[in-house]
């Protein structure tokens, strides 16, 4: 936040433009507009406390283009982040429409509670969540999460069930350093509704716990872990008890610029037993970031599937104009790509493809 922009409105946003085509689809083409216009207020109430307030919509229009020369629209204005925020020396709270986002892994992530950002995406954009959020930040860096969220039904990362709209659920975290890294538990509790995926009404409301651990650790390479584990107090067979454990490492080499590698393996396990990875999967994930100049970078993104011997690729080129960022994307996704990485802004085609993105800020 620039000092200038304290104690006034200042208005600002990001429009982009997307061109996709690929192939091997039904619906081969797809046009795009995205307009996020953001309205923020910085108010220093005096040396120890202040507030913010952001206000943010989703304004967006589509086309998709299918064999045969028809085609469909789409478009909607909604609401991205209706927030605001409390601060006094050390601690935090935050209430509203908001992206609460933690974790020590980068590409395939357990504890993806509550957002959906996919890691292919240049923009990192996703939904926020209705939650009141206060933060405490101790003099050594150790800090907690305390959380309730209300009116959420969407599924979120790893989800498989969506939230009950109509109830309230709570959690939180705590982060402590230890030597060269750092230690954080997760916990949340919510009532999930499986009522449209089980076809029945009894299963609107069931108790679900989820428990986390991740690390993090700077040992000449970069390390960490990520574990969470699901617990629903309804026998739902396969779906009682939830497992996904990620390991990664990262390292970046003296080549050029600058080389950055990173390395994930993700192992799941959906089972009627309390600690199981039967009925799961497994997942290794790299990616590759290098500058190439001030202006310019490239990175990727690939994923292969041990169970189903698939194989994802995504390559993303940026360059940075004087006013506009512009990307040219190339992928691959098999006729099946995880569930875990489908969300409501990237539009996932499977085969090959080629994607245009032109974004403006101001």
């Amino acid at each position: 936040m620039r000092a200038q922009d304290q104690n006034q409105w200042v208005f600002d946003g990001q429009a982009s433009v997307v061109a996709n085509y690929a192939p091997d689809n039904e619906g081969y083409g797809l046009l795009m507009g995205r307009y996020l216009p953001e309205l923020y207020y910085d108010l220093t109430l005096d040396s120890s406390q202040s507030l913010y307030f952001e206000g943010s919509a989703n304004i967006y229009g589509s086309a998709t283009f299918f064999k045969g020369d028809s085609s469909r629209t789409d478009g909607a204005i909604q609401p991205y982040r209706i927030w605001m925020r409390y601060i006094q020396n050390k601690f935090e709270l935050r209430i509203g429409l908001q992206k609460i986002d933690f974790g020590s892994a980068t590409v395939l992530r357990p504890l993806q509670w509550f957002n959906e950002i996919d890691p292919r995406d240049p923009l990192g954009l996703t939904n926020g969540v209705y939650a009141a959020l206060g933060r405490y930040y101790f003099s050594n860096n150790a800090n907690i999460w305390m959380w309730m969220l209300y009116g959420n039904d969407r599924t979120n990362g790893l989800d498989i069930i969506n939230s009950n709209k109509k109830a309230a659920e709570f959690g939180g975290r705590i982060q402590y350093p230890v030597p060269r890294g750092e230690l954080a538990l997760s916990y949340h509790h919510r009532s999930a509704d499986a009522s449209e995926l089980l076809h029945s009404t009894d299963f609107a409301n069931i108790p679900e716990d989820r428990y986390g651990i991740d690390g993090k650790w700077d040992v000449e390479i970069g390390i960490w872990f990520e574990l969470s584990y699901i617990h629903k107090h309804e026998e739902l067979g396969i779906l009682t008890h939830q497992n996904w454990l990620t390991v990664g490492a990262d390292y970046t080499f003296g080549i050029g610029n600058g080389l950055n590698v990173a390395l994930e393996h993700l192992v799941t396990g959906h089972s009627d037993k309390r600690i199981s990875f039967e009925n799961g999967t497994s997942i290794t994930a790299t990616t590759l970031s290098y500058p190439i100049s001030f202006f310019d970078k490239v990175n990727t993104v690939a994923y292969y599937n041990w169970r189903l011997k698939d194989v994802s690729f995504f390559l993303n080129y940026e360059h940075q104009f004087k006013k506009l960022t512009g990307h040219v994307m190339g992928y691959y996704n098999p006729k099946t790509p995880p569930r875990m990485q489908e969300f409501n802004f990237v539009n996932n085609f499977a085969g090959p493809g080629l994607r245009l993105m032109l974004v403006y800020n101001h």
